[in-house]
């Protein structure tokens, strides 16, 4: 299977377990798991045909480890980004002093009015460092950084989530939590 191959499969999974199952008439559980048979045999039915093995190829080599299969492999979630409404489990965690949120640079001086909001999303999604923030931004044009005062957020009482893969989560950030990097 080629790169090209896994990245379609990886985005077409990313629409069905993070915001449309019904696209493949599946359900995600409460924690946001659905059946891999399942999964796979409604997706051969759509003519998007695909083994646990292949599958287990796409979780493994997603470079932004955005799905978890289940230890035993009868089961796989997205880990977070989320659209439906899913209970990921997560416990607040201390966040480090600073994280980053990498945006386009059209949208800074709202953000920087506003703040960031979660909006559809279940959280707001930050970054542990710049590089991926850049990365992140770069996907809205040309990227720009903002720091977010974790630190001060968390003694403020703003609860931090750490996700599987790495990404930091909060409900929102307000504007004096808020700087250009």
């Amino acid at each position: 299977m080629d790169e090209q191959q896994l990245k379609r499969h990886s985005k077409f999974l990313s629409l069905v377990l993070r915001h449309k199952p019904e696209v493949l008439g599946i359900t995600l559980d409460e924690n946001g798991w659905t059946d891999v048979a399942t999964l796979l045999d409604r997706m051969h039915q759509e003519g998007r045909p695909l083994d646990l093995e292949t599958l287990a190829l796409v979780v493994s080599t997603n470079s932004k480890q955005r799905f978890a299969l289940s230890d035993d492999h009868t089961r796989i979630r997205a880990n977070q980004g989320h659209s439906v409404a899913v209970e990921l489990g997560y416990v607040p965690v201390e966040p480090p002093a600073i994280l980053f949120h990498g945006t386009g640079h059209q949208s800074v001086e709202n953000i920087l009015l506003s703040g960031l909001e979660k909006r559809s999303r279940h959280h707001v999604h930050l970054s542990a460092d710049r590089q991926t923030a850049v990365l992140v931004g770069q996907r809205h044009g040309k990227p720009v950084v903002l720091e977010v005062l974790a630190g001060d957020m968390h003694l403020a009482g703003f609860a931090f989530f750490l996700s599987e893969n790495g990404v930091w989560l909060t409900d929102q950030v307000p504007p004096p939590y808020l700087r250009r990097a």
